[in-house]
């Protein structure tokens, strides 16, 4: 017997500013189980009084007050939450948030991530990135161990493939689409144990996990979960796909549809990205 979970992330850009442009309503209509927030900008407490008593609530500030900031709401509690990442001597508090939840007699660990967005000519800042993202190849493997049914989400800051950037050809030199960036993933989604060759030519073992969006979509452009704020990105649909549901390959057979909310105007938007909603049969 299956369990339905619906589990959606939004980089919220502020939370208290996704609330007054009509994040509410959204959030009340759409019938998520466990909701996955980065950039909240707020305080725990902020987050109760948005959110209202129904949801049980985890929040991870980030060291320098409002700024990042990762939080899961919940209808259940969590049995269990982590989060340091890394040597103790890296900093990712307000980055990286990991729970336990207990649905339909099954554990599923559930990892809301903002990831650095790093910018090109500023080492200091990649050097972060990268930390970053070394941490995360070191601890997938070990959350693969702890769970099967385990899924990292949110606002990953890099376009793997040409496919997730309307621009790409523009951006080859843009933090969020650098070919040592996009070797990450390759990685992360590579098979499992085997060597894999990343667009930049460096080789690596496969860490086996699966990009739900794109297994989802198949072979095309997008779909885009987040757009600047320049020009009429948003009209134009030019945007990049940097928001990520990913998932073990337990997780993967159990995905039923994929959703990216993307707002029916530019007015009516309430944050710069939009929601990735996922169904899982658990």
């Amino acid at each position: 017997m299956t369990t339905p979970l619906r589990i959606a992330t939004v980089n919220v850009n502020g939370v208290r500013a996704a609330f007054r442009n009509g994040m509410g309503p959204w959030l009340d209509g759409r019938g998520i189980d466990i909701l996955a927030l980065q950039e909240v900008r707020a305080t725990t407490e902020d987050l109760e009084g948005l959110l209202g008593p129904e949801w049980n609530i985890l929040h991870d500030p980030a060291t320098a007050k409002g700024r990042a900031g990762v939080a899961l709401a919940s209808r259940g509690e969590a049995s269990i939450h982590r989060v340091e990442l890394g040597d103790d001597a890296f900093d990712s508090a307000g980055r990286w948030l990991e729970a336990d939840y207990e649905v339909g007699g099954k554990i599923v660990t559930v990892v809301s991530t903002y990831v650095h967005s790093g910018v090109a000519d500023d080492a200091p800042k990649m050097v972060e990135k990268y930390k970053f993202l070394d941490a995360m190849t070191a601890r997938l493997p070990e959350l693969a161990a702890h769970s099967e049914l385990a899924v990292v989400l949110g606002d990953l800051n890099v376009g793997h493939r040409e496919l997730d950037i309307k621009n790409w050809r523009g951006n080859r030199k843009s933090a969020g689409f650098l070919v040592k960036e996009r070797a990450y993933f390759d990685r992360f989604f590579g098979p499992l144990g085997e060597t894999v060759e990343g667009v930049d030519g460096t080789t690596g073992p496969g860490l086996g996990w699966v990009d739900v969006g794109r297994r989802w979509a198949g072979e095309v452009d997008g779909p885009y979960t987040w757009w600047s704020a320049r020009g009429e990105a948003f009209v134009n649909d030019t945007g990049w796909r940097i928001d990520y549901q990913v998932v073990t390959a337990a997780l993967a057979e159990k995905v039923a549809n994929y959703t990216v909310d993307r707002a029916a105007s530019y007015e009516e938007r309430w944050s710069d990205h939009a929601p990735v909603v996922v169904d899982y049969l658990v």
